[in-house]
């Protein structure tokens, strides 16, 4: 069955939005663990994959501000759900089903308290993308590029963060289950950076 168009519109719009460019790849990922999560539930599939793919726009360049005063006080959140529904319509998205993929943009943090499934899957799965060796990638990669994280020690206190607090806010089962393995792998790698002497103050 072929997909609806609005779908590779999504990803060809992802495709050149996301700067830097290696921030792509995190909605690809996180989309591709939503069968998984939600694998025997019935779920809305379209309206997870529209919030999948654009759940971030905020965070782009091009998208965020780049004065850090306006940084420190931007709200990717309000710009995204600001900005996505005249984007779905323009990729033909259902109509009917805008404020689903809103809802799910407005609660996709961990901080979130999604009411709906599909909001529970997407928020169990970018939760999981901040741990194991992709929270590691996308953390450690900010590094000098970002202005939460100048040095390493700023991007190992937040790892560190995530690998105390972020697996007890999962949600559903399975997504507990395909924590553990992603956390033992954060928790050696921090382990293994505190041996190297890689949180060191200098």
């Amino acid at each position: 069955m072929q997909a609806p168009a609005f779908r590779p519109a999504i990803i060809a719009y992802l495709r050149a939005q996301a700067k830097p460019v290696d921030k792509f790849s995190h909605q690809e990922r996180l989309y591709a663990l939503t069968p998984v999560i939600g694998a025997g539930q019935a779920y809305d599939d379209d309206v997870v994959f529209a919030a999948a793919w654009l759940h971030d726009l905020g965070v782009f360049i091009g998208h965020r501000p780049e004065a850090l005063a306006e940084l420190a006080r931007w709200d990717m959140i309000a710009y995204a759900v600001e900005k996505v529904p005249a984007l779905l319509r323009e990729f033909g998205f259902p109509e009917a089903k805008i404020p689903a993929v809103l809802e799910i943009i407005r609660e996709h943090q961990p901080s979130g308290n999604p009411a709906t499934l599909e909001g529970v899957i997407v928020r169990d799965a970018d939760i999981l993308e901040q741990l194991g060796a992709a929270g590691i990638l996308r953390t450690v990669s900010k590094v000098g590029r970002d202005t939460r994280f100048q040095r390493f020690p700023e991007a190992l206190r937040v790892l560190q963060k995530n690998a105390e607090t972020l697996p007890a806010l999962l949600r559903l089962p399975i997504s507990q289950e395909l924590a553990a393995p992603r956390l033992r792998v954060l928790q050696e790698f921090l382990a293994a950076a505190a041996a190297e002497g890689c949180g060191a103050e200098r």
